[in-house]
């Protein structure tokens, strides 16, 4: 492959990466707008309550994703030197 193609592709793979990436504010702006377009009000408990929820499927899907990840479940060996005089 030429350096150009190479360049070209690793760019393209940068780029796609940090367009997934969202910031603690506009994850809670999606959050709150999802909670609007339900017709929650902004201030009531029955909006704080939207958002909970909303938070708690995220770190529920969160964990599952972890769970079903093929590295989680094997065991972990440490090797400690044993120094011998």
């Amino acid at each position: 492959m030429s350096k150009m193609l190479v360049r070209f592709a690793a760019l393209a793979a940068t780029t796609l990466f940090l367009a997934g990436c969202q910031t603690a504010a506009e994850v809670r702006a999606n959050d709150e707008a999802r909670c609007r377009s339900y017709g929650f009000r902004a201030g009531t408990d029955a909006f704080a309550e939207c958002l909970q929820r909303i938070d708690l499927d995220r770190r529920a899907d969160f964990r599952a994703a972890r769970l079903q990840s093929p590295m989680w479940d094997r065991p972990t060996y440490v090797y400690v030197p044993v120094r011998r005089r």
